[in-house]
């Protein structure tokens, strides 16, 4: 089958709507494209159930903050579309800004817990942007299903949460994150770093690494566990921890220093000059 690159709400209800008709599964895989294998893992995984699969490609000006890197953010729709023919996705749906925020557009969506942590303290406009778009990404696509890479933890959860209190029918899945071989958690910013900080951009996952070992071993003070992770990243100089937390996995609300029999995740930002890398690991 053809891939389709639709570029208009339009013509791409339409389609999920004949797709519907003929009892058709339909899954959804949005994306601010530049794919990696992390992306075309998702098409991969929802082909497996034989699904009609919609892939988004969107640099949303939503979720970028003034001084953030919109401007540069790769846009490589060509590539893009090659690579989704490789995995069988079905549609590309590639609307401009002006397709999905017309003129007088005025509508955005908060969440007032799960986006006020983590991101939501360094970034606190990024939030309201992303539930914005996937909120009329979901409205528009109307997917029975949608998968998001875990790399980006806090949004996952906060989408969760926005389907479930908004009644949305829609299933929201979680899938594992891809990485490189040395363990970087693969994301469409790597291609920023300079040779010299890829070559210790592992360091990241070796103290996610470092520090679940820990835990399983017995170490339950948060302190302790946030220092571990801490030494083995200022290994490399230029490395900047912008926060390093071990939260509830549902809550994302820190760990008391002596936590129970709870389902844990550690979340990380860390700064490379001015590319910024997010990581996790669920204990």
């Amino acid at each position: 089958m053809a891939l389709d690159v639709i570029f208009e709400i339009s013509e791409l209800r339409r389609i999920v709507s004949g797709w519907k008709s003929d009892g058709m599964k339909v899954a959804f895989v949005p994306t601010m494209g530049a794919l990696h294998e992390g992306h075309l893992s998702l098409v991969t995984l929802a082909k497996t159930e034989n699904a009609r699969v919609v892939v988004s490609v969107f640099v949303n000006p939503l979720q970028f903050g003034p001084s953030e890197d919109f401007a540069r953010y790769p846009r490589t729709l060509k590539e893009d579309i090659e690579k989704l023919k490789t995995v069988d996705a079905d549609v590309v749906f590639a609307p401009s800004a002006t397709e999905m925020y017309p003129t007088g557009f005025q509508t955005t969506i908060h969440n007032n817990g799960l986006a006020t942590v983590l991101c939501g303290k360094v970034r606190p406009t990024h939030f309201d942007g992303m539930l914005t778009v996937v909120a009329k990404l979901l409205n528009v696509v109307n997917p029975n299903y949608a998968l998001f890479g875990k790399k980006d933890y806090q949004q996952w959860r906060i989408v969760e949460r926005m389907v479930r209190d908004l009644g949305m029918l829609v299933e929201i899945r979680g899938c594992e994150i891809i990485r490189e071989a040395d363990g970087l958690a693969m994301s469409s910013r790597n291609r920023f770093l300079p040779p010299e900080d890829r070559a210790q951009a592992h360091l990241i996952y070796e103290g996610l690494t470092a520090t679940k070992s820990a835990w399983i071993e017995g170490e339950r003070s948060s302190e302790a566990l946030r220092a571990i992770f801490s030494v083995i990243v200022s290994r490399s100089p230029k490395m900047i921890i912008q926060y390093s937390e071990i939260v509830d996995c549902f809550s994302l609300l820190p760990a008391a220093e002596k936590v129970g029999n709870v389902s844990l995740v550690m979340i990380v930002a860390v700064l490379f000059g001015d590319v910024r890398l997010i990581d996790n690991l669920e204990f």
